[in-house]
């Protein structure tokens, strides 16, 4: 079986993938999000009124699939999700996860921290942290 640690390579040439939640109906809900990784899982952050933040939040399953940028090989992973948000997490802790996270995902600093820190206070964003449980792959 594979393991995250397996999809280091695949990750560092494309780290936009496709995340997959399910509506209230069961049909997917799909998008594009950017991840990094913190230990056992993906994470990245969107705004606590986005579809994937309601769904995570009524049925934790997910999926997400990583591809590479020559679309030869790619992973598809199930597992659950947790939302890190200020309602249960320490502001200061979640200010710092925030300014994590987007390091580990766009690979640089950001130019104003506390513009940044601002910004995620006013779109109300969350951490989305990816527990996968099951990782397929082809030709990695």
């Amino acid at each position: 079986m594979l393991t995250l640690e397996d999809l280091d390579s695949l990750l560092s040439q494309n780290n936009v993938v496709v995340f997959t939640t399910y509506r209230r109906d069961g049909m997917p809900q799909q998008s594009l999000v950017t991840v990094g990784k913190i230990d056992n899982s993906l994470v990245f952050t969107t705004r606590s009124r986005n579809a994937k933040a309601f769904n995570l939040t009524r049925d934790p399953r997910c999926a997400l699939m990583i591809i590479s940028t020559d679309r030869r090989t790619f992973a598809a992973l199930d597992g659950t999700a947790e939302i890190i948000s200020s309602n249960n997490s320490d502001p200061e802790v979640l200010r710092l996860r925030l300014r994590e996270v987007f390091e580990l995902a766009s690979g640089k600093q950001h130019p104003d921290w506390q513009e940044y820190d601002r910004v995620m206070i006013e779109q109300r964003r969350v951490i989305v942290s990816f527990n996968p449980n099951r990782i397929v792959g082809h030709n990695i």
